[in-house]
């Protein structure tokens, strides 16, 4: 006789948490916040934004789903837990809606339910004139690669950049956390 197996539902309730660093536009409504992400991204040239950082995360990411109009994903900050859905980008403007859930849920959701690989990186917080720098050092299938990303409050805004910034990707989706895990840069960095 086959084993027998349960199977555990139980409902989950969502809290709406603030950004890591608060420098979206949060539009509120009755039900939850909803962000818009207007963010700019860039290789890295050199290793000048070292000498400059302010903290660091240990990244683990999952997606759930990944569809040209959306994305779903689970996310491990240190000791931090979050289920995050965004919108497709259209220029350098999105939605972002987050949402703190238990560690050892997201821990759970990322072993058994989100597409391989995961996401693994560093994220360290370079301050920057008026601005904080998110540089992602990532690992895992996307060793090697070095992205600096900046979150604007509106579009348009006028930002300086470092002497460490290389080339702008931010409208090459290739450099996309959630296209990274489809297709990790260890399979088209050379090419």
């Amino acid at each position: 006789m086959p084993a027998q197996r349960e199977l555990l539902l139980y409902a989950v309730v969502l809290k709406p948490v603030p950004p890591l660093i608060a420098t979206s536009n949060n539009v509120k409504n009755e039900k939850t916040i909803m962000a818009l992400e207007i963010e700019h991204k860039f290789l890295v040239a050199n290793e000048g934004w070292r000498d400059h950082i302010q903290k660091s995360a240990t990244y683990k990411q999952g997606y759930l789903s990944s569809l040209p109009t959306s994305s779903i994903r689970v996310r491990i900050a240190d000791t931090q837990a979050w289920l995050n859905i965004k919108s497709a980008t259209i220029g350098t403007e999105r939605l972002e809606f987050e949402y703190e859930i238990p560690l050892a849920d997201a821990e759970q959701i990322l072993t058994m339910l989100c597409n391989k690989p995961l996401i693994e990186k560093t994220r360290y917080f370079v301050p920057n004139e008026n601005n904080i720098w998110e540089i992602d050092e990532f690992a895992g299938d996307n060793q090697g690669l070095v992205v600096a990303e900046i979150e604007l409050h509106e579009a348009g805004q006028h930002f300086m950049k470092p002497p460490w910034l290389g080339a702008e990707v931010t409208h090459d989706l290739r450099y996309y956390n959630n296209n990274l895990a489809i297709n990790p840069y260890k399979n088209w960095r050379n090419k």
